[in-house]
């Protein structure tokens, strides 16, 4: 049976269409299934804190379980490469981070390429550090530390939770921003390090707030500056390095994404429903109490932060010349 040329057309043009239809179809009843949520930290930290949080949000919204799966080490990269790995059906989810945007420099061989592998799903939120002290330090301020540092060189040791850790890096970015001379002294995590500055082992380091506000506030530590662009709800009457060095800005960030190729429909429902509980007052002030900020948006201005994240970061990797451990 011969077909006309407008039969043809209309046919080839409906099996075109398959299979749009389908994934639209995929993502109406999406998800249909628990989905896992990789984390690639222990649990209890903000991060895995703010992913419980989301997650609980999800499978209230959604109608399935969002599984927390803490798959710690190798500074994230075993739990990225693990969703890296995953097939692209929106069921095995990122938590992504600043970590990530480090990572892409600090190690030389990943077997994975972050911002080619990953498809950027939605922020979360973004984790002010703060500039803390140790009291015997007699600098009140950011400017005043940065003339007692200058006037003792060798005499200021920088604490951090680890070489390469977003601590590190925004001590590393305030000395090429500054020229202030600081030793940097790495430790195995956040709480030795705040541990040695409370015993005046070290004398300054760039804190998460929610790991140090407690020592602030009971007069333990003194902050001096935060790190964001702007103030930090937590610290309102604290002032940002940026409002004394200039374009100066260093933060922590989390997100969500999933292995690329994940049908564009799945990603922008839960990029929806992301966006809708950052906008939810009790999930704004659980972030805030996490010492945290919202950190809203489409899938493409949040693959536009990483992108910038991750150039900015390799510029201080090299110049610093900083190594994985």
């Amino acid at each position: 049976m011969k077909l006309s040329r407008r039969r043809f057309l209309h046919l080839a043009a409906s099996a075109a269409s398959l299979p749009a239809l389908s994934r639209f179809a995929w993502a109406q009843t999406y998800p249909s299934r628990p989905v896992r949520w990789i984390v690639p930290w222990p649990p209890g930290g903000a991060a895995d804190i703010s992913a419980r949080l989301m997650g609980q949000w999800l499978s209230d919204r959604l109608g399935q379980p969002f599984i927390i799966e803490n798959r710690p080490g190798a500074g994230g990269n075993i739990g990225t490469e693990l969703v890296v790995r995953s097939p692209p059906d929106g069921y095995t989810l990122a938590l992504v981070g600043s970590f990530n945007a480090i990572n892409a420099t600090l190690y030389e061989k990943l077997n994975f390429n972050f911002i080619r592998d990953i498809a950027p799903v939605a922020g979360i939120m973004r984790n002010p550090l703060v500039m803390v002290v140790n009291p015997s330090v007699p600098a009140k301020t950011a400017p005043e530390f940065i003339a007692y540092a200058k006037s003792n060189p060798g005499k200021i040791n920088m604490a951090s939770g680890g070489i390469g850790s977003p601590q590190h890096l925004a001590g590393e970015l305030f000395k090429m921003m500054t020229g202030v001379p600081m030793v940097h002294v790495p430790y195995r995590g956040g709480a030795p390090a705040l541990t040695d500055l409370l015993g005046g082992q070290v004398q300054v380091i760039f804190s998460p707030v929610i790991e140090s506000i407690g020592y602030i506030r009971a007069g333990k530590l003194r902050p001096l500056a935060v790190t964001t662009a702007t103030r930090s709800e937590a610290l309102r009457d604290i002032p940002t390095v940026g409002e004394f060095v200039p374009a100066y800005e260093s933060s922590g960030w989390v997100g969500v994404g999933v292995s690329r190729n994940t049908p564009h429909e799945i990603v922008e429902k839960l990029n929806k429903e992301i966006i809708t509980a950052l906008a939810d007052p009790k999930i704004k002030a659980r972030l805030v109490d996490l010492g945290g900020t919202v950190l809203a948006g489409s899938p493409a201005e949040f693959e536009k932060h990483i992108a910038a994240e991750t150039e900015k970061w390799a510029k201080v990797i090299r110049a610093a010349n900083i190594k994985a451990e």
